[in-house]
């Protein structure tokens, strides 16, 4: 039993947005981002039971339109006309760990090769064909399956390709995904497909939160009696979609309504025109849902908050929301004027006042209410940035870890990053057989084909030529006497392929008071956040662990929020002593822990440091990190040493440190991917 969507308390913003997109499926579908426990799921499988219920041929299983058949359906052909049913919209669940065959379906190479038969099993995209597909935690889907999402979502249309043969199917269907922002972003290419997006927490008044119990406690305890207590609004909201649908086609878009629509994501500087049409249909959608047969104001401002939020991040780190005051001023200007226009004042013909200094500021009436009191989903102002801290000594000044001097350390304030930059890619040697992603070579189910073996158990990706090659000493024996191929199951070549998998990458960062530096930590919080950047573009699982004073601290444990690992980075103070040794333990502890949670994800240790070591109590330091590096290198971690000595005068602290660890040793400054080309070309131009 599905609790009702009705029951559901509060979150306006999410309801809206499922409902708006049910009255017109053209928006594009539904991103609910916010914490756990804010009731995502529920109100989404809660929404299927209120869609109007479809028209289907009869036996077909890509759930074709009675009315307009597909063509081309693998089911068909179909008549128009043919016989058809009635059934509920269906809601689809689509598992993060699906694999590609059973999202897109699954071909029987065998048969269709042995017996000349197109046996085909229809997967997920077809079975939420006309219905909705709901993606739980999308944010953690395997890349391969979002590019399938992304094709299908664009084109309407799934592909199943298996070695020239070929089908397809229409999949139009509702997309509507949740996630936990902490566990991890969306790519900016499948963020972009969700029409819709919306931010939902779970309520702060005592008084709504206990209504949110109660009703759960009256749902687990009788079911079928709580639904049917809801019966009469489920049906009645059924009944709205249904009237909101036939209303939709006769909802007029004025040119009015239209400038809003463009200037609001102008304003807003988003990329493309994806925005301009999706934000359009909402506007379009909220006017049937209100009962009106013309797009107004409201209907524009409505839609913008929900379509524009997540398509104005300029980076990944970016949290997605509107400024209020902008939006308002976006509808302001693009408002047609009301009553003849105004004669020019004694400024002159154009101006803005006596002194014909411009355009007089726009009215303010509107906006107050709004700038006060920022609307669900939207962005406040930022507060005002904290006093500047006071000069801090310049690098050549005595040092401040406290080594060997017995004075207290001195803690600095957290220093501002320096601006990101292109990352090189750092990758762990040999191949690997982890979770797809986009660093390391690895055995995947996606890639280029680099040889063949039999298969164990159904061919998925056949190897074709090996196939043939197995196959062809064996056709006199086994009587061919005419065109084609005698193949038996022993013949057949699952092929191998060669991808990049996703890593764990530890960052190890000195934060002591050797990092000191203004100028040399911003660089250090800079390239870090960079190489976050990079580890964020190739779907890689990060963790942050920090030393300086007597110890080491695990500040973020491996997660898949890179945007949480670059807010820890940002607000790391620096100070004290060098623990280098307890900074690596800590980092092998993690790596431990990990390799039995993840077995098939290989890590990457990043130790960023200069190579100094210092302690609270006497004792060789330097060799007890050095030690500690070498219990890391026994285990096989493959790591990278980024040096961040600087001054006329070096140590090679670090390059020591990555002997013991069986590291590449990079300079902070060769991080960059310009400077790794820069350093190429050089040398061919020197050869």
């Amino acid at each position: 039993m599905t609790y009702p969507f009705g029951a559901v308390v509060g979150m306006a913003d999410m309801r809206l947005a499922l409902l708006l997109n049910a009255v017109s499926p053209a928006i594009g579908g539904v991103l609910v981002r916010g914490e756990k426990g804010t009731a995502k799921s529920t109100a989404v499988r809660a929404l299927a039971a209120v869609l109007p219920p479809v028209d289907v041929v009869t036996g077909c299983r890509f759930a074709c339109d009675p009315a307009a058949p597909d063509l081309a359906c693998p089911d068909g052909p179909h008549d128009a006309g043919a016989p058809g049913a009635r059934r509920p919209a269906r809601l689809v669940e689509l598992p993060v760990g699906a694999s590609e065959d059973r999202v897109v379906g699954s071909l029987d190479l065998e048969r269709a090769l042995t017996e000349g038969v197109k046996a085909f099993e229809p997967g997920l995209l077809a079975a939420a064909h006309r219905g909705v597909l709901y993606v739980d935690e999308v944010n953690l889907l395997h890349d391969h399956l979002v590019d399938l999402l992304l094709d299908a979502a664009a084109l309407g249309t799934a592909y199943v390709e298996r070695e020239g043969v070929s089908v397809r199917h229409a999949a139009r269907f509702l997309l509507v995904g949740t996630m936990n922002p902490e566990e991890g972003e969306l790519r900016p290419q499948l963020l972009d497909r969700f029409g819709l997006t919306v931010e939902v927490a779970a309520p702060r008044e005592p008084a709504e939160r206990a209504e949110v119990v109660r009703r759960r406690f009256a749902f687990d305890a009788d079911p079928v009696g709580f639904a049917a207590s809801w019966a009469d609004e489920e049906a009645a909201l059924a009944g709205r979609i249904a009237a909101s649908r036939a209303r939709l086609p006769h909802v007029v878009l004025g040119d009015d309504a239209l400038r809003q629509v463009t200037a609001v994501c102008a304003a807003f500087d988003v990329d493309g025109l994806r925005a301009d049409l999706v934000t359009a249909r909402a506007a379009v959608a909220h006017a049937a849902w209100s009962g009106r047969d013309q797009v107004t104001e409201d209907d524009v401002r409505v839609a913008a908050r929900l379509a524009l939020p997540h398509r104005r991040r300029r980076n990944p780190f970016d949290a997605p929301g509107l400024d209020d005051d902008t939006l308002e001023q976006a509808l302001a200007d693009a408002r047609p004027p009301e009553g003849p226009p105004e004669p020019p004042d004694d400024g002159g013909p154009g101006s803005g006042g006596p002194d014909g200094g411009g355009t007089p500021p726009p009215p303010d009436q509107g906006i107050g209410s709004y700038a006060d009191d920022p609307a669900p989903g939207t962005q406040a102002k930022p507060p005002m940035p904290p006093p500047t801290p006071p000069p801090v000594p310049r690098e050549d000044m005595p040092r401040e870890d406290g080594g060997g001097s017995g004075t207290p350390a001195v803690e600095r304030a957290a220093v501002a990053p320096s601006d990101p930059f292109r990352a090189r890619r750092l990758e762990v040697p040999g191949i690997g057989a982890g979770a797809a992603g986009r660093r390391s070579r690895a055995r995947s189910e996606r890639g280029r084909v680099v040889g063949s073996r039999r298969p164990q158990g159904t061919v998925t990706k056949l190897h074709l030529t090996d196939t043939v090659r197995a196959a062809a000493p064996h056709q006199r024996a086994r009587g061919r006497t005419g065109g084609g191929l005698r193949l038996d199951r022993d013949d057949l070549r699952q092929a191998t392929l060669e991808g990049r998998e996703g890593n764990l990458v530890l960052f190890v960062v000195d934060a002591s008071g050797s990092m000191g530096s203004r100028q040399r930590m911003a660089a250090v919080k800079g390239a870090v956040l960079s190489l976050l950047l990079d580890a964020y573009q190739r779907r890689d699982k990060v963790g942050l662990a920090t030393f300086r004073g007597a110890d080491a601290e695990l500040a973020l444990p491996p997660t898949w929020s890179v945007e949480a690992a670059a807010a820890r980075l940002r607000e790391l103070p620096t100070g004290g002593r060098t623990p280098l040794a307890a900074g690596l333990l800590r980092a092998h502890e993690t790596v431990r822990v990990e390799r039995v949670r993840d077995p098939r994800r290989r890590p990457l240790l990043v130790v960023v440091t200069d190579g100094r070591a210092t302690g609270v109590r006497g004792g060789d330091h330097v060799g007890r990190a050095h030690a500690a590096a070498g219990l890391l290198a026994a285990e096989g971690t493959a790591s990278v040493v980024v040096d961040c000595e600087s001054g006329p005068v070096r140590l090679g602290l670090a390059g020591a440190l990555g002997a013991h660890l069986g590291a590449d040793v990079l300079r902070l400054e060769e991080l960059a991917a310009d400077a790794l080309a820069a350093t190429v070309r050089a040398a061919r131009e020197a050869a």
